[in-house]
């Protein structure tokens, strides 16, 4: 592309392919990188859901953990039909115009700069505590056997929209960078597990910030200089 970078085929359809179709297939290919990314820190809260379930006698505890899994990643699929939408409405917009795609380079840093200091605000901490709160166990209900499925559901639907607030800014550096990028995800989701396991949340954000931040000045001397 003008600008030296390369446009990812997360945003085309194959040949042959409808744009439902290719909808489609990225939303299930999002959602299978989104289980991988956020399961690390997702697997904690689960399991501390699933003991208090069996504290309050619920039948089925596991099962009932896996339901509020399902509603947490259902959060992420639908965010992955947006982002699948706007990636298509960007990309053909790139394309067409030869100028906007030479200022992907420097928009792609900028991004990255603004997530790194997101990380520093007190939005980020309010979505972080909120986050980390995980499924709400405190309220769990002993008399209706912990809500059942639908309890179990929304809680899930929940910390899914919670923690898509709170993850924000670290999925638009992973868009930023590009979504098929290995190392990026592995970078996101090691600062998705530091922010949400680690002892101090508001620290571990500090530092996810000044690396990102750091990573943000990188890319926009890159697409300054040409390199």
């Amino acid at each position: 592309m003008p600008g030296g970078w390369t446009m990812s085929m997360a945003w085309m359809r194959l040949p042959g392919q409808s744009w439902p179709g290719a909808a489609a297939t990225f939303a299930g290919m999002w959602t299978v990188m989104m289980v991988a990314m956020m399961l690390p820190a997702m697997t904690p809260v689960l399991a501390r859901y699933r003991q208090a379930l069996g504290r309050q006698g619920a039948l089925c505890p596991g099962a009932l953990a896996l339901v509020a899994a399902l509603g947490y990643f259902t959060v992420w699929a639908l965010i992955g039909l947006v982002t699948f939408t706007l990636g298509v409405v960007l990309s053909g917009i790139e394309m067409q115009w030869p100028a906007v795609a030479r200022a992907v380079p420097a928009a792609a840093g900028a991004v990255v700069l603004a997530a790194g200091a997101l990380q520093f605000t007190t939005w980020k901490a309010r979505q972080l505590a909120a986050c980390c709160d995980g499924l709400g166990t405190a309220g769990i209900c002993a008399a209706c056997h912990a809500g059942g499925a639908g309890d179990a559901l929304r809680r899930g639907l929940r910390l899914g929209l919670r923690c898509a607030r709170c993850c924000a800014g670290l999925t638009a550096v992973l868009l930023a960078v590009g979504v098929m990028d290995l190392r990026a995800m592995v970078g996101i989701t090691a600062a998705i597990t530091l922010e949400r396991l680690a002892p101090a949340a508001r620290p571990a954000a500090f530092t996810v910030g000044g690396v990102i931040g750091a990573a943000g000045l990188v890319m926009l001397a890159r697409a300054a200089t040409g390199c």
